[in-house]
């Protein structure tokens, strides 16, 4: 298909600077820094203009802090409200003190009281109070009220902007209610809940359900019933685990009285399981995540006292190799095999480990289920554990043509296969019912268990049959 048009729109403009670093989004993110080096406010505002907060913030973040700091000295007014409540903790950190008090403030003003509550708690005491004493009365109010909870429960998470209505207004009546409210809607939200005289949530209506009906259809004919409300003392994770299993947009946060106090929505859970689950993945590992900003010392701070836990351990397993030297002089074939087995036991052990720690963290394990599974976990690993000593101890006898030498492999690998399963899922069982978290302690245990009866078995089995 063709369409009109005169001659002098055949020529093409000069492309100019701008325009060509603007031609990809990656490009232009990864100018970011240029034009702070060459102090380019055009271009700098160019791409601030163009590109996403999101991935604004995140070249942000990837920059050393001096850079940052000379974009930031260049053009801090380019860094809005949305930017701020996209940036990671730790680089908040760093911006927030080379912005004013005046922008920090707008920024506070603007943005949902969840987002709010995170810069604000970046701030430290004295510039705090500063910024509560030029924010509007309510508005200073809500967030005040969010940072008498602990962090990482529904009062400090929850937004306090909501659309709740009572069950006898209509959909006009909504409709008009939340026209009127104007920019005091929340910028996001997918329910109206459903209120009683008491204020207390007795149900939902559904947007895209709302908008499809009559202006003079009653709330309560549209009302879903199924209601999941989060008391507002309730542990992040346990809040992530309401929206999988339910498959929750939002939830209402009540108060101790079962009164709406705010929302919870499925933008901030999705952070939450993320986070969550990154805590688990790295404290399985024994390591802390480490961040952009981090410098090499703050690293080893973090990792140090996990190795120096298992420095002894090890020292442990080494103590049962060295009350066997006598076995391992006399037969060096020992000291070739030894290893093997430890090696063998500890993965198989981290594979339970990991899946039963990860069952916990999804509630999959539970104690009604718990026996049941430790006899699966027993069962696999008799059956892993003699398909792989009929392996070994093949190779073995192959390799050193010596009958028993190969019994020992053998029946050092079931041995050791089995106290890896059983370490491995009676560890984090053990851990979780003793208040302490699977995810963190854990891996120390499993590996001190599988090398220390590894060595144990195989040369307590190897005394008692090759001497």
């Amino acid at each position: 298909m063709t369409y009109p048009h005169d001659d002098a729109s055949d020529v093409q403009a000069p492309i100019t600077r701008t325009q060509l670093a603007l031609s990809q989004e990656e490009l232009s993110l990864a100018r970011l820094q240029e034009a702070a080096n060459s102090e380019d406010m055009a271009l700098a505002e160019e791409i601030v203009e163009r590109a996403h907060e999101a991935d604004i913030a995140d070249q942000l973040e990837q920059m050393s802090s001096e850079d940052r700091g000379a974009f930031l000295d260049m053009a801090p007014q380019l860094i809005t409200a949305d930017i701020l409540a996209e940036l990671e903790d730790e680089v908040l950190e760093d911006v927030l003190p080379r912005l004013g008090d005046a922008q920090i403030t707008s920024a506070v003003e603007t943005l949902d009281s969840d987002d709010a509550t995170a810069i604000i708690e970046e701030l430290d005491e004295t510039r705090r109070d500063k910024i509560f004493a030029a924010l509007p009365t309510r508005k200073r109010a809500e967030l005040e009220a969010s940072f008498s909870f602990d962090e990482e429960t529904a009062g400090r998470l929850m937004q306090r902007e909501f659309v709740a209505a009572p069950s006898f207004w209509t959909v006009g009546q909504a409709i008009d209610h939340m026209r009127a409210q104007g920019d005091n809607l929340p910028e996001k939200f997918f329910n109206i809940y459903i209120i009683d005289a008491a204020f207390k949530p007795i149900g939902y209506v559904d947007l895209s359900n709302l908008m499809r009906r009559p202006r003079d259809v009653v709330l309560q004919d549209l009302m879903s019933p199924h209601l999941r409300t989060i008391p507002q003392d309730m542990d992040q994770e346990d809040i992530a685990y309401q929206f999988e299993k339910y498959h929750l947009i939002s939830a209402p946060v009540i108060d101790m009285a079962g009164r709406l106090n705010g929302i919870v929505t499925v933008d901030d859970v999705i952070d939450i399981i993320q986070e969550e689950n990154t805590e688990d993945i790295l404290a399985l590992a024994g390591v802390s995540e480490a961040n952009i900003t981090d410098t090499a010392l703050l690293t080893v701070k973090s990792r140090a006292p996990w190795l120096l836990i298992n420095l002894f351990t090890a020292i442990l397993a080494s103590f049962v190799i060295a009350a066997f030297g006598f076995a391992i002089s006399e037969y060096v074939a020992l000291a070739v095999l030894m290893p093997i087995v430890a090696s063998m036991g500890g993965n198989a052990g981290t594979q339970t480990l990991t899946v039963v720690v990860r069952a916990l963290a999804e509630r999959d394990l539970t104690s009604s289920n718990a026996a049941r599974a430790v006899r699966r976990e027993f069962v696999a690993a008799i059956i892993i554990g003699v398909i792989f000593a009929v392996v070994l101890s093949l190779i073995t006898y192959i390799w050193f043509g010596n009958f028993s030498l190969s019994l020992v492999i053998f029946i050092a690998m079931i041995v050791n296969h089995i106290c890896a399963g059983l370490a491995g899922i009676l560890v984090p069982l053990g851990l979780k019912k003793a208040g302490a978290d699977p995810a963190v302690a854990s891996s120390v245990f499993v590996t001190t268990a599988t090398d220390v009866i590894g060595f144990f078995a195989f040369l307590g089995v190897a005394v008692l049959l090759l001497f």
